[in-house]
């Protein structure tokens, strides 16, 4: 006989809905050719002049997946490497005029998912929820905690 369960079961809410959001969130940024990294690098590196292992920090990625998201957007001609302005050593994800405006579409994407998934609660408990997501994320839910196996980090949000 299983055990009773004394609390709603948190990590299973969040975990489903992080999950039907990504999905969401990766079908509607597919209609204008990106995906959720893409659409993250774009946003960040046009708000100031930051190098791929900066952009690979603020989205959660690996060295490679970097390599492979600034690859497939300069193919599409929508980012390229550029040497810093500042650190000649250094290079930046420069964001092109066709990247920015394609980044502006992205980022009405984004906020049209989010606006539906909140919009589906009643009142005003979106904006509540928002409210408690944030207290816990600045909070009590800032830090991982140090785990002995490797637990599966989600991806940071965007701003």
């Amino acid at each position: 006989m299983a055990p009773a369960r004394t609390q709603p079961d948190l990590s299973f809410l969040l975990d489903h809905a992080g999950h039907v959001l990504r999905t969401r969130m990766a079908a509607a940024l597919a209609e204008i050719g990106l995906t959720a990294r893409m659409h993250c690098v774009l946003v960040h590196a046009l708000e100031e002049e930051r190098t791929q292992i900066q952009l690979a920090e603020i989205g959660d990625m690996d060295k490679t997946t970097m390599v492979v998201t600034v690859d497939a957007l300069e193919k599409a001609g929508l980012a390229e490497r550029r040497p810093s302005r500042t650190d000649r050593r250094a290079r930046i994800i420069a964001v092109t005029e066709k990247g920015a405006e394609v980044a502006r579409q992205s980022q009405e994407i984004v906020d049209g998912v989010h606006r539906a998934a909140l919009g589906a609660l009643p009142g005003n408990e979106g904006e509540a929820l928002v409210r408690a997501m944030n207290h816990l994320v600045t909070g009590h839910l800032a830090t991982p905690a140090e785990a002995p196996q490797g637990v599966r980090r989600a991806r940071q949000h965007t701003k």
